[in-house]
């Protein structure tokens, strides 16, 4: 799962935070950032993760803060040499609505590009967020079978409601191809349960 940015989002106000910095994430971020995500991980609307996970994954971040407060996170996560992943997006409850997630969007969307990646992609709740920062809809199974590795420990894995979305940023390097639906023969299944009755 990835955000932790509601449909209150839809609404953004004119009205944005004064004093917004957004960085890259240091070690001395963890424990905000954990206490960020694992706050909307208990409402079942993102992954918790884990103070292990985080550090091995710390430079994946950038972190905003309102002066001495981290009032948001999120990460860019590569996947290839092409495309990478928006994820662990996530506001402060106290500052949503005032453009705190398109600070950190607009942040990550210029490393991809300073990284020379194509597309990037992310799995959310509110498309329309996404949209206003210029992402569309996609099949996730168009996506890189890697992208699935966080989604087999979602307690949502096997009924997901999350919807795809994805940014070209470079076409030269992207190829739109690339989102055509796998061939027959190369098409991995992911596992079903079955069901009892």
């Amino acid at each position: 799962m990835l955000s932790a940015i509601t449909t209150e989002l839809e609404l953004e106000s004119p009205t944005p935070v004064a004093g917004v910095t957004v960085r890259k994430a240091a070690m001395r971020d963890i424990h905000q950032i954990l206490a960020l995500i694992n706050g909307y991980a208990a409402a079942g609307v993102m992954l918790a993760r884990t103070e292990f996970e985080l550090s091995e994954n710390m430079r994946d971040f950038a972190v905003a803060f309102v002066g001495d407060q981290l009032v948001g996170c999120g990460a860019l996560h590569f996947y290839s040499t092409v495309i990478g992943e928006i994820r662990s997006l996530a506001v402060s409850p106290q500052v949503k609505t005032r453009g705190i997630g398109r600070n950190i969007i607009r942040f990550l969307l210029t490393e991809a590009k300073d990284y020379y990646l194509g597309a990037v992609f992310a799995f959310t709740y509110v498309p329309g967020f996404f949209s206003r920062v210029g992402f569309f809809q996609v099949e996730r199974g168009a996506l890189p079978l890697k992208a699935w590795k966080d989604c087999l420990r979602c307690a949502k894995f096997q009924n997901c409601d999350e919807i795809a979305v994805l940014r070209v940023l470079d076409a030269t390097l992207w190829d739109p191809a690339a989102l055509a639906p796998p061939q027959p023969d190369l098409l991995i299944q992911l596992p079903t349960p079955k069901k009892s009755y």
